[in-house]
């Protein structure tokens, strides 16, 4: 096998000020952006999966991808000569509340990749203790991992924006975790997982360093985040920052519809979790509705209050746009122009959640009366319990000179006990698609166009937890068909794909309750 020929680059450490203190101990890190930190060796490390795409987008040859080298740098057990590993700093807020430090606790950045006038940062998830581990092992586990995976690609050929994943491998360590934090500890596989993005600079990292009045940091980072990574903004001075600031926020929101147009609920959207590229980051406790209800949280740990649930998630990323506000008034001094850009999220957001959502209906001329049909849907679709995706994909099949039973008939493919919806719920769903098949009467595109435009935007096939699950349960044992067959389902996504039509499919009985199928904790 030949050796890989990354020409690596070190650009946040070259340009960003370094933790003096180079020994891998668990601390508290001032007036720096990272500390230097390499990966815990691992004993007997195994390649399960990698993604040729991301491969082929940072320069990684098949023959590269397959070499013994490749598994020693991306299972962290070995450093490419003139590399330096480090960890992030950065604080958050967790649940509403501010956490302090925080950090790259289990991911370490190994270098950046510059191709076609895009940097690429690959880092390392589950591979060993840093300085920010807190009371952790930096470590991570198989079934974190396989999430994890599967879902960065999912998304990505869903069309949402998100970190990539580039390899999945076996550390061959056994790991401690409580998976439900209910004092039953146990051993389980442990993995790593090399993610891919532009950069990994989070709301946090501007937040540590305004909490801690660290003015002179907190502008380095600015500036180094806009001269790399928003090129587009050629204003100095204040008006700089007020621009970053306003493009943050929009390439959130478009995030965000993105989310809620694919019933995708993170369960996980601490400050530390949001990315500053508008990019889906760190994919923990996620899940996708199945029976389409807004107060839905994936997340154990958010079970009583459902701040992250799935209906919220618009008012939470406004929530953490404030924190980031907050942390770069200092380099503004006005509070004027971020209350506006501010201001201006819910209404923008408002304009952009409900024109997506006429597209799903396929409703592509504006009409002012959408907006009530809409809302008149979503209250319907939580009254019966509804497969959201199944819904929305199986809507496209209505024609115009269609009728209102027709369009019932269709929708009970979706609906979880078709048998047990009463005379009043039938009579709702009657007169609503009456109502939708006089406004579909108003499109002037063929049923066809519309159909196809529709299934562009309604995906046929989700990662449902359940699946995910099963891909689990059998790599615990060594069988990673299950694995590879949902990779290359979710490659295309919009696809009718009928070798896959068994994924096609309502949330089975048995994964109602299942741990890993209907909740999940943040163990990982």
């Amino acid at each position: 096998m030949s050796q890989m020929k990354i020409d690596f680059k070190s650009i946040f450490t070259a340009n960003l000020p370094a933790d003096s203190n180079e020994t891998n101990q668990v601390r508290q890190v001032f007036n720096a952006c990272y500390s230097y930190v390499n990966p815990t060796p691992t004993s007997n490390p195994k390649l399960i999966h990698y993604s040729k795409k991301v491969a082929d987008l940072i320069g990684i040859t098949e023959e590269e991808a397959n070499s013994n080298e490749f598994l020693e740098v991306f299972s962290g057990n070995k450093i490419l000569e003139n590399s330096k590993p480090f960890a992030m700093c950065y604080g958050g807020h967790q649940f509403g509340h501010w956490a302090g430090q925080l950090g790259d606790g289990r991911a370490i950045n190994l270098f950046e990749i510059e191709k076609e006038n895009s940097i690429y940062t690959l880092q390392l998830k589950g591979a060993g203790k840093t300085p920010y581990s807190r009371t952790a092992d930096g470590l991570a586990v198989l079934r974190s991992s396989i999430r994890e995976h599967l879902c960065s690609e999912a998304m990505f050929h869903l069309g949402v924006p998100t970190t990539r994943s580039l390899s999945l491998s076996l550390s061959g360590e056994q790991v401690l975790r409580d998976v439900l934090y209910d004092g039953n500890p146990a051993y389980e596989k442990g993995a790593i997982v090399c993610r891919v993005a532009p950069s990994f600079i989070r709301f946090g990292n501007f937040e540590i360093f305004s909490a801690r009045n660290d003015i002179q940091n907190l502008k380095l980072l600015a500036d180094y985040t806009i001269k790399h990574y928003y090129k587009e903004i050629e204003v100095e001075g204040k008006e700089k920052y007020i621009h970053f600031f306003e493009l943050v926020a929009n390439k959130t929101l478009e995030m965000i519809v993105h989310w809620q147009r694919v019933g995708f609920v993170h369960g996980v959207m601490n400050t530390d979790n949001m990315s500053i590229h508008g990019i889906t980051i760190d994919y923990g406790p996620y899940g996708w509705l199945e029976d389409y209800d807004t107060n839905w949280t994936p997340n154990t740990t958010d079970r009583e209050y459902k701040r992250y649930r799935f209906g919220n998630q618009p008012e939470i990323a406004l929530w953490n746009l404030y924190q980031l506000a907050n942390s770069i008034y200092p380099l503004v001094n006005e509070a004027a122009p971020f209350e506006k850009v501010l201001s201006n999220f819910k209404d923008n957001f408002e304009e952009r959640y409900f024109t997506m959502m006429s597209n799903k209906l396929g409703f592509f001329k504006t009409n002012r009366k959408d907006k009530k049909l809409i809302i008149e849907l979503e209250q319907l679709l939580q009254v019966t319990e509804t497969d959201m995706t199944i819904f929305f994909r199986e809507l496209s099949f209505i024609k115009k000179d269609y009728s209102t039973g027709c369009g019932i008939s269709i929708a009970n493919n979706s609906f979880y006990k078709p048998n047990e919806l009463t005379k009043p719920i039938l009579k709702e769903w009657e007169k609503w698609f009456k109502k939708y098949l006089l406004r579909l009467n108003e499109e002037t595109i063929s049923d066809e166009e519309k159909k196809s435009k529709m299934n562009r935007l309604n995906p046929k096939y989700v990662l449902r937890n359940y699946m995910a699950q099963l891909a689990i349960d059998a790599a615990e044992n060594e069988d990673y068909s299950v694995l590879n067959e949902l990779v290359e389902l979710l490659k295309k996504p919009y696809d009718e794909q009928p070798e896959f039509e068994k994924w096609y499919a309502k949330r089975p009985d048995w994964a109602r309750e299942k741990v890993g199928c209907s909740m999940l904790s943040c163990s990982s």
